[in-house]
């Protein structure tokens, strides 16, 4: 973080292996959480876009300045959503290896092993940490993207002792992902501990619990009932003991090596190196014994959405980070073959991952294009272009994990409002228990919707504002499919009335707007 000269970042070589790592590990427009992300900021940019079942995304966007950083930067520059969606996606990545170099500049002394530490980085960017449910790089554009960067920028502040800055970086990230700035925090306090009571620290840590608590506002005990208990144990990776037991290694092998870290005396390594090292340690196991008494019983069920082993995200970001360090300058100090030889291969690994997770698409999905390889993707593109703005519509409650999707959300490509999926609105769900009701009703009522027929689609429309439909299959017969390729149906549903119909259905909730 200081402007001495052998911490400087090298701007054009983290800007070459930004490019080689979006090369690797690929970018994909609308898949996982960008369903619920992305929604939100093309609404800002264009306001009559998605007139129906907005709470679904805008609930997360109202926790955070992320779609309307997106949607102020679309006006700025005068791009489309797409296109700025992939410009930030290539300039998080830059700000995630930058933040790495300057942490791994502040914890080795010599170039090769900070080196090391960034290239392992970049190779590995979308490796899972642990069970948790992320990535340590999502391909694609999440408030995540933005906190990630920030948070290693702020964590490099804390350990130089420049509060102030660190402090103003905190609460950006605070901004942009609440969740995730808690968790720094949290280590914030840790380090703060460590550095006054560094031999009593293993005492006074017990006190950090406080913060768990502070955080648990607005909760209460209880088992989940209903379609909220539905919602939310289907994110298993919430509780605990129900993970495998090769999912505790992620959690335990790498504290196991911060202890190395810590107790080690590395040749190369400085004071903050042993400094975060040891703080990760009981920040770790604090966040273990939290998430082990959640899912100790139902009772505290309201309280898994806290999910305490995101703790893990950072913990493995920064383990890995430091494994390259150690790793370049124990093995690569004679021979410097050994840093290609370690990343190449794992980086060709990755390459190979990232095809097999989306198996269906470009390894690339390159924004202002009116057609796509993916037949799931080719139909939303075409209903962006040929549907009005205020189209509601159907879509099987499942669809996000059918063969073919590649997990590429409804509404995040076609810029249309449909009723709630469920798999990830039920994730909304378990952040937001009040829209449980809602979301099961809706995923009840097109789950299976692929085998419709015309009948069954007019009392659909008779119960939700659905004025379209896309089907996975064959068109029913007497429906207007104006788009029938590659296994896809794009049809409109006769009768609907849409938005202007007064006649919902007993116990169907009124649309909003």
């Amino acid at each position: 973080m200081r402007n001495s000269p052998d911490r400087q970042a090298p701007i054009a070589l983290l800007g070459l292996l930004t490019v080689a790592s979006v090369v690797v590990h690929g970018y994909h427009l609308g898949v996982e959480d960008s369903e619920i992300y992305i929604p939100a900021a093309r609404k800002l940019l264009h306001p009559r876009l998605y007139p129906y079942a907005t709470e679904f995304f805008l609930s997360h966007e109202r926790l955070s300045l992320f779609a309307r950083i997106l949607a102020w930067t679309a006006r700025l520059t005068r791009l489309s959503m797409d296109w700025t969606l992939f410009l930030w996606y290539i300039a998080t990545i830059f700000a995630t290896l930058a933040a790495c170099w300057v942490l791994a500049a502040i914890s080795f002394r010599s170039l090769r092993a900070r080196w090391c530490a960034v290239l392992l980085i970049a190779a590995v960017l979308t490796m899972p940490a642990a069970n948790t449910g992320l990535l340590l790089m999502d391909p694609y554009v999440t408030a995540r993207s933005f906190s990630t960067p920030l948070t290693l920028f702020a964590l490099a502040g804390f350990l130089e002792r420049r509060y102030v800055l660190a402090l103003l970086l905190t609460v950006v990230t605070a901004a942009v992902h609440p969740q995730m700035a808690a968790y720094l925090i949290f280590l914030a306090a840790v380090l703060w501990i460590a550095e006054r009571y560094a031999r009593a620290a293993q005492r006074k840590l017990p006190v950090m619990a406080g913060f768990w608590g502070a955080l648990t506002a607005g909760f209460h005990l209880g088992a989940a009932q209903g379609p909220y208990r539905e919602a939310l144990y289907s994110r298993n990776f919430y509780f605990l003991f129900t993970w495998p037991w090769y999912d505790w290694l992620g959690l335990l092998g790498p504290l196991a090596f911060l202890v190395w870290f810590w107790k080690g005396k590395l040749r190369g390594t400085t004071r903050a190196f042993e400094r975060l090292s040891f703080a990760l340690i009981p920040f770790g196991l604090i966040a273990i014994v939290a998430a082990a008494i959640i899912s100790s019983t139902h009772e505290l069920d309201m309280f898994a959405r806290l999910q305490p082993l995101r703790c893990f995200h950072l913990i493995t970001l920064v383990f890995v980070l430091f494994l390259g360090g150690v790793i370049g300058e124990y093995f690569a100090r004679e021979r410097l073959w050994v840093i290609p030889a370690l990343c190449v291969p794992l980086a060709a690994g990755m390459f190979v991952v990232q095809h097999e997770t989306y198996p269906y698409s470009p390894h690339i999905e390159f924004p202002g294009r009116t057609t796509s390889p993916n037949a799931w993707v080719n139909a939303l593109l075409w209903i962006r272009r040929h549907t009005p703005t205020d189209a509601v519509f159907a879509v099987d409650s499942r669809y996000f994990i059918a063969k073919g999707v590649d997990v590429h959300g409804f509404r995040a490509i076609s810029e249309r409002s449909d009723l709630a999926d469920y798999y990830k609105d039920g994730g909304v769900v378990a952040i937001f228990p009040n829209l449980a009701a809602e979301w099961k009703q809706m995923s009840n009522a097109t789950y299976g919707l692929n085998h419709f027929n015309k009948e069954q689609f007019e009392r659909l429309a008779r119960e939700y504002p659905v004025t379209w439909t896309v089907i996975h299959g064959p068109a029913p017969a007497g429906m207007d499919c104006p788009y029938q390729q590659r296994g896809y149906s794009v049809c409109r549903i006769p009768g609907a009335a849409g938005l202007a119909h007064t006649a919902v259905a007993a116990g169907a909730r009124q649309p909003r707007r």
